[in-house]
């Protein structure tokens, strides 16, 4: 980061952790677009989806922390998954404000076609394995640091 040399440096944008993090994502995101067009889904779908195929069911409330995404954002896309065939929603018996995501057959078949992205995204980032897993760690490291949104 720049040397500060006035009061007014810290708002200068090349000062800023948060812009290069912001710019960062916003266009790794944009290079995810065309491989998740192939299996029509955004890319808040493709991580609702990822968490998915690693625990096959989760509840709402814990998916949206794992992904940091609140009901809001949740519930419209998840209803758009199970349109598409690849969850199913259904209320918890025995707790009716538990709302259970179950993956589908074709949910899990989803992921032969999806196992190929990340590999075709890592070259476009420009890091060494050993950057990435600093940088994964570093990135990990903040996300522990913030507090949850229902925290604050």
């Amino acid at each position: 980061m720049p040397e500060l040399t006035n009061e007014f440096d810290p708002l200068r944008l090349d000062c800023q952790l948060c812009f290069p993090l912001y710019a960062c994502a916003k266009e790794i995101v944009r290079k995810y677009k065309p491989y998740l067009d192939e299996i029509d889904l955004t890319y808040t779908q493709y991580i609702t989806m990822m968490v998915l195929w690693e625990r096959r069911e989760i509840n709402v409330r814990d998916l949206g922390r794992i992904l940091t995404l609140d009901s809001g954002t949740l519930t419209p896309l998840l209803k758009k998954l199970e349109q598409k065939g690849y969850l199913t929603r259904a209320r918890d018996k025995s707790d009716e404000r538990r709302l259970d995501i179950c993956l589908t057959g074709k949910g899990e078949e989803l992921k032969k076609c999806a196992v190929a992205i990340p590999g075709r995204i890592a070259p476009c980032l420009g890091l060494s394995p050993e950057e990435a897993g600093t940088l994964y760690s570093l990135l990990y490291k903040i996300l522990a640091h913030l507090p949850e949104p229902e925290e604050e």
